[in-house]
């Protein structure tokens, strides 16, 4: 069964009603900062799982809106960071970087030791560890047919697509327990600053947003949007790919920076209710429309070993989280902060990174620091580490 656009929209607006009121009625979903779109979204891919079971029909999602939506919210996340933040996390940007490439080893050596003790290819290691997690389901596409061609491991797509699968659930699921667990026992102060980057607190649900500010912002972004894709042609040319989400934040940046001193009577929309709003509506609907759309029957194919070495690798992530990240990071409530973000970007992706902080700082308050280190993080750097990694280890085993 196929669902076009206008009807997969549907399903998507559905599963973030479900998450919401799931949120509103469970204590429990409140109290540890589980993501609104993960926990209706994970709901919504059991029921497709069950329809799959029992009747034999397999429900297909239209999912270029989503990509869209992907854009325009890394183009938000863009337009909501000031040089002034961008000075403030520069420190942080540089120590997340080399925690997160030091991560990427210890990944794949979790991997590769767990295969090698169940008598895996070592090969399948390495795809239960930074090609499906950090990698996520583009970089297990990327790269699956690979070790089929040239490794001989021929379920390697079938082994990536469940384990990124996997991971993107566990990562979304992990990352406000771990937040509330380190602000509660280190007894940190929460930001006392009102504007969210994404979303609205949990106690004040109305945001004061009107025509004028929707139209405003609107505009931003479409511009932003636009410098982006221009940006990323013109690196095409010289044979710099990236991803367009990644030159469309850049461009935000640039546009809510630059945009002020050249146009000083428009009303910039940066740090805006409207601004955090449609951050916050397209970041949920990415993330519904990704969970909703998980074929979770696939899990069921995951023999033992695959399955033992994703359950160390959520274990190894926990660890990693509270005694590494946290405290490099500051050990301060931007940290704890920047580290769900981190547990979801280490297991899932960066979306399910900006998931995790969006319920943690809707609960304790903002954090702007975490919401513009992470995603240069994993939108970026992490991506191109990643490659050069999984390359240099697949030569010396």
């Amino acid at each position: 069964m196929e669902l076009e656009p206008r009807q997969t929209l549907i399903v998507a607006i559905l599963v973030l009603f479900l998450g919401k009121y799931l949120t509103r009625k469970i204590a429990f979903l409140r109290e540890y900062n589980l993501p609104e779109p993960v926990s209706g979204g994970l709901i919504a891919s059991i029921l497709f799982t069950a329809i799959y079971r029992v009747f034999d029909v397999e429900v297909d999602f239209s999912l270029d809106l989503r990509d869209t939506l992907l854009v325009v919210f890394f183009t938000t996340i863009g337009l909501s960071s000031k040089f002034s933040t961008l000075k403030q996390g520069g420190k942080p940007l540089v120590i997340l970087l080399v925690i997160a490439v030091a991560y990427l080893f210890l990944q794949n050596f979790v991997g590769l030791a767990i295969a090698k003790l169940l008598g895996q290819p070592l090969e399948v290691g390495l795809i239960g560890g930074s090609v499906s997690l950090s990698g996520g389901h583009g970089t297990t596409i990327a790269w699956a047919p690979r070790f089929v061609s040239e490794y001989g491991i021929s379920n390697a797509m079938e082994i990536g697509i469940a384990s990124a699968t996997f991971g993107l659930i566990l990562g979304g699921l992990i990352g406000g327990p771990l937040a509330k667990f380190l602000i509660t026992r280190n007894k940190l102060e929460p930001s006392n600053d009102p504007n969210l980057t994404v979303g609205t607190p949990h106690e004040r649900d109305e945001a004061p947003i009107d025509y004028q500010h929707m139209l405003n912002v609107t505009l931003v972004i479409a511009l932003s949007i636009g410098l982006g894709e221009a940006i990323n042609e013109t690196l095409e040319t010289y044979g710099f790919n990236l991803p367009n989400f990644v030159t469309c934040l850049f461009a935000g940046i640039l546009v809510t920076n630059i945009g002020p001193l050249l146009l000083r009577r428009y009303p910039w929309p940066q740090k805006s209710r409207s601004m955090a709003l449609i951050s916050d509506l397209s970041l949920g609907l990415f993330l519904a429309m990704s969970l909703m759309s998980l074929q979770l029957w696939t899990l069921a194919g995951m023999g033992g070993p695959i399955l033992t070495i994703l359950i160390a690798q959520v274990l190894v992530v926990c660890v990693f989280v509270i005694l590494v990240v946290f405290r490099l990071m500051g050990a301060d409530y931007d940290a704890a902060v920047m580290s769900a973000g981190y547990a979801g970007l280490a297991l899932g992706a960066t979306p399910t990174a900006i998931a995790n902080m969006t319920a943690v700082t809707e609960k304790f308050g903002a954090s702007p620091k975490a919401f513009l280190v992470v995603p240069l993080v994993g939108a970026f750097f992490i991506d191109i580490s990643n490659a050069l990694i999984i390359q240099f280890l697949l030569d010396r085993i």
